[in-house]
């Protein structure tokens, strides 16, 4: 159970820190690509409106670019020399008037009428076109200008910061999950010492319980056989008999609390473990006006502890034939499973709330405390089928068809022999 709560501990840690660290790194590199993108529409938003032309810059000469002009946040004398930029001018009808490539080296006038053809097809507005950023606007005199900006530089910036905050990232990742799997032994120390003070409470308790029942119970039979059958005698000996019992689970429980519970592994024929155990059920159903149905797949094998299995299926009919309603249906059904078995066992039952299913695996827990002690139950029976389940590397789970049905799916993985005796 230690073991099992520390993995669930570093998932969590994981979890949140990996969320963490997605979003900053997310957020740093969203921020970057909008400031790029950001300044590169404020540089096509001054070309556009400097007729697509590269306004004079003078330190000394303040008023060197007109108000209307946008000048972005970095522009400065070396700007006009450092941008690399082309311009198209042409009619609503598709005529170029004329083009600029002063600006840059990789375009050609023959590669003019593409990029004229796609501004023609795009219409107003701006976006990306290769390595190219554009703004194709509508000038005064009723023609068209078409700014394309060269943003490679600009691009693979923003790819290079990307890809090196992602491999921050991951080493980041890492480091932590290193440091939490380290530390989690130690955050878990103190839950382990408590529970192990627990489960060595409830072995010393059942041991020193033992023997004064032991002694109680013989005390009685003898008092039985000195003054004859009472029924204070037989009250007295069904209490501590109720109490032996449930030392018994009690004991069973912490067991399988264990990281590594006592179980004895062999293959065995469950398809025969469990119609036995079922079989000696059918007089106590029909005792009480239940109907008991099985459905046993013949022959199947598991790799398992038998003891255990047939515990298994014993509190499950025990279970249903108690909870059941009057004159109740009880199914019980093996069938082979894509890696294992699944065993289920069905039974109609008064009206249940769906969302107590989900409740019935606690220790101690009853959904009908008036019902629960008329049936002698202490509400740990589920409890220890879902540790024998758990302990066998499976799942349990609780379901209701319907309000007045429920049914309990146990999933049975068949483990390599290999893997169970580690």
């Amino acid at each position: 159970m230690i073991e099992q709560l520390r993995r669930s501990f570093i998932k969590s840690a994981m979890l949140s820190v990996t969320l963490v660290l997605v979003l900053l790194i997310g957020s740093v590199n969203l921020v970057n690509a909008w400031s790029v993108n950001r300044d590169l529409n404020n540089m096509l938003i001054m070309l556009a409106e400097n007729r697509g032309s590269m306004p004079n810059y003078s330190p000394r000469d303040k008023d060197a670019i007109k108000p209307k002009d946008r000048q972005p946040a970095n522009f400065n004398a070396e700007t006009p020399f450092s941008t690399r930029f082309f311009v198209l001018r042409y009619t609503n009808d598709g005529q170029l008037l004329n083009t600029n490539l002063d600006h840059i080296a990789s375009v050609t006038e023959a590669d003019a009428d593409t990029y004229l053809q796609f501004a023609l097809s795009h219409g107003a507005g701006t976006g990306y076109r290769d390595t190219y950023k554009y703004r194709i606007v509508e000038s005064e005199d009723g023609n068209w200008l078409a700014v394309f900006l060269d943003c490679r530089d600009e691009l693979h910036s923003i790819r290079d910061y990307g890809i090196a905050s992602i491999l921050a990232l991951a080493a980041c990742i890492g480091l932590v999950y290193v440091l939490i799997l380290v530390l989690s032994r130690k955050a878990m120390a103190p839950v382990a010492q408590s529970v192990e003070k627990q489960k060595q409470f409830i072995t010393d308790a059942s041991h020193e319980l033992k023997t004064p029942l032991t002694v109680i119970i013989t005390s009685l039979k003898v008092l039985e056989m000195d003054v004859g059958p009472q029924k204070w005698i037989d009250k007295a000996q069904g209490q501590v008999e109720h109490l032996r019992k449930l030392v018994n689970q009690l004991v069973t429980l912490s067991r399988l609390d264990e990281e590594k519970p006592p179980l004895t592994l062999a293959e065995f024929n469950i398809s025969e473990a469990v119609q036995e155990t079922a079989e000696s059920f059918r007089d106590f159903a029909a005792a009480n006006d239940r109907t008991l149905e099985l459905a046993v797949a013949g022959e199947l094998t598991y790799y398992g502890d038998e003891y255990a299995i047939r515990q298994l299926v014993s509190i499950l009919i025990d279970n249903a034939v108690k909870y059941s309603d009057e004159g109740g249906r009880i199914r019980l059904t093996l069938k082979k499973a894509k890696k294992g078995v699944l065993l289920r066992a069905f039974n109609t039952c008064p009206e249940i709330d769906i969302a107590e299913t989900d409740k019935l695996f606690d220790r101690f827990y009853r959904v009908d405390k008036s019902r629960s002690k008329q049936s002698g139950g202490f509400g740990i029976g589920l409890s220890i089928a879902r540790g024998i389940t758990e302990a066998h590397g499976g799942s349990i789970r609780a379901n209701c068809p319907d309000p007045r049905s429920i049914e309990f799916t146990v999933t049975l993985k068949q483990p390599s022999r290999k893997k169970a005796e580690k």
